[in-house]
């Protein structure tokens, strides 16, 4: 299948990922409420699954055949929107009215306000389940299409996500993929200490998923394991990440999960990304 995705808009460099960072801190601002942490952790991931793995056509965001990303974790969308811009889904001065009253850019994705958002999110535990009906859809119609959920780890705490878990593999849903945006930080704390998820790896192999791990920042190793489908099998990939990525000051820092930047601390972070 001929690949459809823009990828000159999404290159593989520092500076296209800063500026999409810039953006994302930018429209969170300029909303006075958002998430910065967890969308910046799960930003490299959206510039892979769009730059440089799924079929899709801006143009025509409905299009049948076109591969499916659902982010789960809804929280994160400021990153799917930034990354959605750049693709030329809607134009890139609606980021600016993130979450402001009447804009259709909504704190959490919302399909009947953005046609190339597949899933509307935010409560969470819900996208898997979402994603893997639209898999077993793929499959029932004989499609091609993949099916990619980007999960948070505070998120897999939820009971729904083991049930889906369970599930997928009993149908043999090797068109989904699931990432876990694994950067160790919840709106409690850190996930390890609010209720620990190792052995990570193991509790999936255990549920008979292909199980990879990554590094959530490098897009080489991203393109590699997201390229790659196992046969007869869902694919989970742990994509080690940090939150806040790419700021200094909020790389890692729990308390940046859901809080926007005043004016100075924008201006600082701008600077540290050359914007």
């Amino acid at each position: 299948m001929q690949i459809q995705t823009n990828t000159s808009s999404l290159k593989n460099n520092d500076l296209t990922a800063n500026q999409l960072r810039a953006s994302i801190l930018k429209m969170i601002h300029a909303g006075k409420s958002g998430h910065p942490g967890g969308s910046l952790s799960c930003l490299d991931i959206l510039m892979s699954l769009f730059g440089d793995i799924m079929n899709f056509r801006p143009q025509e965001p409905e299009w049948a055949d076109r591969d499916r990303c659902i982010l789960s974790k809804g929280h994160g969308v400021p990153a799917l929107y930034a990354v959605l811009a750049e693709c030329g889904y809607f134009p890139k001065d609606w980021l600016m009215s993130l979450r402001q009253l009447g804009s259709p850019l909504q704190g959490h994705p919302d399909r009947f306000r953005i046609p190339a958002v597949e899933a509307a999110t935010g409560s969470l535990g819900q996208g898997l389940s979402i994603a893997q009906g639209i898999a077993m859809a793929g499959k029932l119609d004989k499609k091609d299409y993949r099916v990619f959920c980007i999960v948070g780890d505070g998120e897999i705490q939820e009971g729904q996500i083991w049930e889906a878990a369970m599930s997928a593999p009993k149908f043999k849903l090797d068109n989904l993929t699931v990432i876990v945006d694994y950067n160790h930080g919840q709106i409690d704390g850190r996930s390890d200490d609010v209720m620990s998820l190792e052995p990570l790896r193991q509790k999936w192999e255990a549920f008979n998923w292909a199980v990879t791990e990554v590094d959530g920042h490098n897009r080489v190793e991203l393109k590699n394991v997201l390229s790659k489908k196992a046969p007869g099998k869902p694919s989970l990939v742990i994509a080690n990440t940090i939150k806040g990525k790419g700021v200094s000051f909020m790389e890692g820092v729990i308390d940046w999960h859901g809080v926007a930047p005043t004016d100075e601390q924008l201006a600082k972070a701008l600077k540290e990304l050359g914007q």
